[in-house]
Order: C-alpha cells, then sequence, then structure tokens
C-alpha cells in the first residue's frame, strides 16, 4: 500500500523557447495525508515515525486523522523511481518535496517557477 495519493498531473515544456515544437515532461503531484507517521496517538506511530527520514516532519490530526493540510507533496516524472534500501515509499530524487503548509500557500505562479527550476528550464 502506498502512502501517496495523486493530486494532479501536468505537464511542463522543457524548452522554454520552444513550447509549441519542443518535448515536455509529465509531473505528478503525490500528497502524502496528514495522518501518515502522526505522532497524535491512536494511528499506530506510537513506536515513531517510520517516514521521517525522507518527508517534512509528522503533524498532529483530530481523531478522524485529519488536519489543515497534507504532511507533505512530493512532485515526480515518470522517471523518478520510488524505492530505497531505506524505504519503499521513498521516492529517489524527486523534483520537489514541500511540506503541506508550503504547499498550500504555494501560488500557480510560484509553483511553475519552481517546476522550472527542478527540471532546469
Amino acid at each position: 500500500m502506498s502512502i501517496y495519493a495523486t493530486l494532479w498531473k501536468l505537464k511542463f515544456p522543457c524548452d522554454i523557447f520552444d513550447p509549441v515544437n519542443g518535448e515536455w515532461v509529465e509531473v505528478t503531484a503525490q500528497a502524502v495525508p496528514a495522518h501518515v507517521g502522526t505522532p497524535t496517538p491512536g494511528f499506530a506511530y506510537e513506536d515513531g515515525d517510520p517516514f521521517a527520514g525522507f518527508l517534512p516532519p509528522a503533524i498532529e490530526v483530530d481523531a478522524d486523522g485529519d488536519a489543515p493540510t497534507y504532511r507533505a507533496v512530493v512532485f515526480v516524472t515518470p522517471k523518478t523511481k520510488k524505492g530505497t534500501t531505506r524505504s519503499g515509499q521513498e521516492y529517489v530524487e524527486p523534483l520537489l518535496c514541500l511540506d503541506g503548509e508550503a504547499y498550500a500557500q504555494l501560488t500557480i505562479e510560484a509553483l511553475y517557477a519552481e517546476m522550472r527550476r527542478a527540471i532546469r528550464i
């Protein structure tokens, strides 16, 4: 079972000088729900957060496992590999990993700029 839920997929031009005829890369935003690894008692993580080594810090949730934001949003391409010796859930060199609060505050313009930097446009 995956800890990720797909939020969206968008295509970004790889060549800003020829976005019509140039190549495009598909970017997928993978959200990690707030309850994953939560320190809140009753969610099976009393022995610790198994994802702390590669995700932003876990967050508190309410009795239903909800919080105002995701724990994290990880941006990947079809070429991004998943699974490491540390965890089968860890992405190898994702484009970007944000905590849920940073993602919630991100404007579309800032997201586009981050993706252009991440895919080296």
